[in-house]
């Protein structure tokens, strides 16, 4: 009895913390009565979760949708995957510095055909857009120059590196993620064509002891010290990087040293008025299921009823807490997602019921019922619910398997359909177990 208390009001105050997430960071409370009028502003409770916000997806916010494909003539087939995930890296530093919140850029490749989706929420200037993703990434090594003392305080990061050496992307032929195999640390290491071995060879013997700047879309990427000539058209940018900070320079490199060019082959405007509208009908068509799924559940299942609807309340809570926390980018399909799952939710407590039904008509004492009603209905509620996570996997395409969709939008339906059977599973066994344990009467 003492553990099932305890699980009980765990699962309250996991409720409770769910309601805090997804309480609006304001909301106006206006009311009248008689001659007196409450209008006010009220802040939610707890401001370090005001941070948690809903992520809406382009159908919802507006904005625009670009489809890109990737020009590999130029580019060798061993380095076409590389090149792809560099582009893809680069166009969101590019969207990032620009100042578009949750931008969806993804990669795409079928047969030959490879291919990059860039969705801007918010952005309502296609024109604009296009630029900021077409243009192809510049790459070019810069040397210091002297300032005067009278110029020193104003001088920016170009004024410093204005120096620029002709050593550029075309130059690289590649960066990579090694280890010194001294300290065992990650390093960034580059590799030049003839050409430009030449030059880093004439660029290294001037600059020693001093910093050598690196360029990305006339963006600061680096400015390593050169500490020594080097001749051999290979070098190693070493520092206090972690593996991902490496990862990412190198990845920035790699954008700048591959002559990889794209081509607009899609491009869609989507209002915000139309999400405005989407979002009110599918909450409006949501709502009034719940009310009939819950009003049916009452009715006919009585107090058992009841309890499957605080449970059902509760998941619903917690689903939207998960959304805001994670954040799940929310799409119309993505709601679709959820209200399909609530059903799901429904119908695990719909089968326990039904199996609790037929142990008491074996004349079972209705505690012994009720655990034998989950133990026995789990069973079909295991197999339904890893049937469909086994959809919901095929339908994200996490490996982005040509022979399978790899929309954005079934994407989002897929994450919150996934997202939602695991949370039902846990409402409908966990939390309707712990309610009925705690609520239980001798008769239903």
């Amino acid at each position: 009895m003492k553990n099932r208390r305890l699980l009980f009001w765990s699962i309250l105050l996991i409720a409770l913390v769910s309601l805090l997430i997804d309480l609006p960071t304001s909301y106006r409370l206006k009311f009248k009565i008689g001659s007196f009028n409450f209008d006010q502003e009220i802040s939610r409770p707890f401001a370090f979760l005001r941070r948690f916000k809903l992520v809406k997806g382009l159908d919802l916010a507006g904005g625009v949708h670009l489809m890109f494909r990737a020009k590999m003539e130029d580019v060798g087939q061993e380095d076409r995957d590389r090149a792809l995930i560099s582009l893809r890296d680069n166009i969101e530093r590019r969207v990032n510095l620009f100042g578009v919140s949750e931008a969806v850029i993804q990669t795409s490749r079928a047969a030959d055909q490879y291919r990059l989706i860039v969705e801007l929420p918010g952005v309502v200037d296609v024109e604009e857009a296009i630029d900021l993703v077409g243009k192809t990434a510049q790459l070019d090594f810069r040397e210091s120059v002297e300032i005067p003392p009278e110029a020193t305080e104003s001088a920016t990061i170009y004024d410093l590196f204005a120096g620029k050496t002709g050593l550029t992307g075309a130059h690289l032929v590649r960066g990579e993620v090694q280890f010194n195999p001294n300290t065992g640390k990650p390093e960034v290491g580059l590799e030049f064509n003839e050409e430009g071995k030449k030059l880093f060879g004439e660029i290294t013997k001037r600059n020693v002891e001093k910093p050598l700047a690196i360029f990305l879309d006339g963006l600061l990427v680096s400015a390593p010290q050169v500490k020594e000539p080097i001749t051999d058209g290979k070098a190693a940018i070493s520092g206090e990087f972690d593996l991902r900070q490496a990862k990412s320079l190198v990845s920035q490199l790699n954008a700048g040293s591959l002559p990889v060019s794209i081509e607009l082959i899609e491009r869609r405007q989507v209002g915000p008025t139309l999400g405005e509208e989407s979002v009110q009908k599918s909450m409006r068509a949501g709502l009034v299921g719940l009310a009939i799924v819950a009003l049916f559940m009452a009715i006919y299942y009585r107090w058992l009823g009841i309890l499957a609807d605080v449970g059902l309340v509760i998941y619903a809570l917690i689903s939207l807490a998960v959304y805001k926390l994670i954040p799940v980018t929310l799409t119309l399909p993505g709601l679709t997602g959820f209200l399909l799952s609530v059903g799901m939710a429904v119908d695990s407590n719909i089968l326990i019921f039904e199996r609790m039904k037929e142990e008491l008509k074996q004349g079972k004492p209705w505690n012994v019922a009720m655990e034998l009603g989950f133990g026995r209905a789990w069973d079909s509620i295991r197999d339904a619910n890893v049937c469909t996570l086994i959809i919901c996997f095929l339908l994200f395409n996490p490996f982005d398997w040509g022979f399978l969709n790899n929309s954005a939008m079934v994407r989002g339906f897929a994450v919150t359909l996934f997202l939602g059977v695991f949370i039902s599973m846990f409402t409908g066994i966990i939390v309707a177990r712990t309610l009925l344990r705690v609520f239980a009467r001798k008769k239903a």
